[in-house]
């Protein structure tokens, strides 16, 4: 793993704004919209935690794994890469690569037991380790990823401000139902957090934020993502999006990839 994260594949990786969610010409044809693609991986981004909550695992296993996720879809079709298939065996791989190693039997039985009334979700273990082939191959082999979590705190301490800890960081939770980890260093997500919480709690951060010397700009426009993202979506913290909104859109793609 790299020293920092200047030195790291996930830094040389970082994409600009109108690079993510470009829907790819395969995923275009079958009808789906640049909408119906965030939609799919929102959705999915749920689905993921919540086959982490029945396998017990790390919430930095789950951050991986959805970061993972989110960067085959910039390279990948859902035509192609069956997002069904790809959101456990990314569980699968991030598990490992965290050290935290889940058996693909387990999560297909878990599979099986969550989405026992949905037969395209009915994979076997064979069909997961052949995809974290492919998935290994879509993602370059760069695994490492760097989280917001650990800059949250060593920041928050900074502050003074601890007591919005768990706050900010459900805050950065929710950052993964969105591709801002694909767009920003994790320390300005995490400063995203902090301002917001903040704003939100009624702490006067000003004076902090200036002895920082960080681009408030940049600051202020991740959390405005944030902010919009809750908005819009009104996604259930626990069930994710409504059946009736995902259903249509997830009948667009092909049973098998």
């Amino acid at each position: 793993m790299a020293a920092n994260f200047w030195t790291s594949s996930h830094c040389k990786q970082l994409l600009d704004p109108e690079d993510v969610d470009v829907v790819p010409a395969a995923d275009r044809e079958r009808g789906i919209t640049p909408e119906e693609f965030r939609l799919i991986k929102i959705h999915m981004s749920f689905h993921i935690w919540r086959l982490a909550q029945q396998v017990k695992v790390r919430q930095r296993v789950i951050a991986t794994a959805v970061t993972y996720f989110r960067r085959v879809y910039t390279r990948k079709s859902m035509t192609e890469y069956d997002p069904r298939l790809v959101a456990p065996t990314c569980l699968y791989l991030a598990s490992k690569v965290e050290e935290s190693t889940v058996q693909a039997r387990l999560l297909v039985f878990y599979i099986k037991k969550m989405c026992a009334s949905d037969e395209k979700y009915r994979f076997e273990i064979k069909d997961i380790l052949e995809m974290e082939m492919k998935l290994l191959e879509a993602l370059d082999y760069y695994l490492v990823v760097y989280h917001p979590y650990r800059p949250l705190l060593q920041l928050l301490q900074d502050a003074g401000i601890t007591d919005l800890t768990q706050f900010a960081w459900g805050l950065v939770n929710d950052t993964y139902k969105m591709d801002l980890i694909l767009i920003y260093p994790p320390y300005m997500i995490a400063l995203a957090c902090i301002y917001i919480a903040s704003v939100l709690k009624d702490k006067d951060t000003t004076s902090w934020f200036e002895e920082l010397r960080v681009d408030m700009n940049i600051v202020k426009n991740i959390s405005m993502e944030i902010l919009d993202f809750y908005d819009t979506y009104k996604i259930d913290t626990q069930r994710g999006l409504p059946e009736d909104k995902i259903s249509p859109v997830m009948n667009k793609l092909p049973a098998k990839a």
